[in-house]
């Protein structure tokens, strides 16, 4: 080819990229099965077994007056596992996400910015959680798209990956170009139960 633009590394960008959507979709959908039996479902909290985190059939009718509820709600059920108060994680759907920033958090000071979520989109920390937004949680049809909101801390999954091989093809014997392929093996584990929950919901424009 001929171009001023480094189409290699683009191509070689957009191969990584499309790796990991396939690698956070296999992760995200194994973890929702591995999480603790107290961090899910109607009867949430390993304590007080009271918090309703929706189960198959009934999720949580998620909207913009009461996200933040759940959230609250997600952060009982780790405290009642005794788990660290930093480093907590949830990742929610883009739709949850746009919820999100329009209930009370577009209130800068509920969030501790010195900008609103309208301002500049970030949507921070609730409740001792870093949110995550992705378009690759587990979803179903369940009178609407539902999906499992997974939340924890790092100390619930170990991750390993690596590029074990790498071979760069001068001249394919099939056709003109230049090919390189590599091999990535990973693997993962959820190696603490008690530190990952999920909010199985509904979220809704209302």
């Amino acid at each position: 080819y001929q171009s001023d633009i480094e189409l290699m590394d683009q191509w070689a960008e957009d191969a990584t990229e499309q790796e990991k959507i396939v690698i956070d979709t296999e992760v995200l959908a194994a973890v929702k099965a591995q999480v603790a039996a107290a961090n899910k479902g109607a009867t949430a909290g390993r304590i007080c077994a009271t918090y309703n985190m929706g189960v198959p059939g009934t999720p949580v009718d998620l909207t913009e007056s009461n996200i933040i509820k759940y959230i609250l709600y997600a952060g009982g059920i780790l405290d009642e596992q005794n788990m660290p108060e930093t480093g907590r994680f949830m990742i929610i759907p883009s739709l949850a996400a746009v919820l999100l920033k329009a209930s009370d958090i577009k209130d800068a000071s509920m969030m501790g910015d010195g900008k609103s979520t309208l301002r500049n989109g970030r949507i921070g920390m609730i409740d001792r959680f870093t949110l995550y937004s992705s378009n690759l949680l587990p979803k179903t049809n369940d009178g609407g798209n539902c999906w499992d909101m997974i939340f924890g801390h790092p100390l619930g999954l170990t991750f390993a990956s690596q590029f074990t091989d790498l071979d760069y093809i001068e001249h394919p014997e099939t056709t003109f170009g230049k090919f390189v392929k590599g091999l990535h093996v990973y693997g993962y584990k959820v190696i603490k139960p008690e530190a990952l929950g999920v909010l199985y919901a509904k979220p809704m424009l209302v």
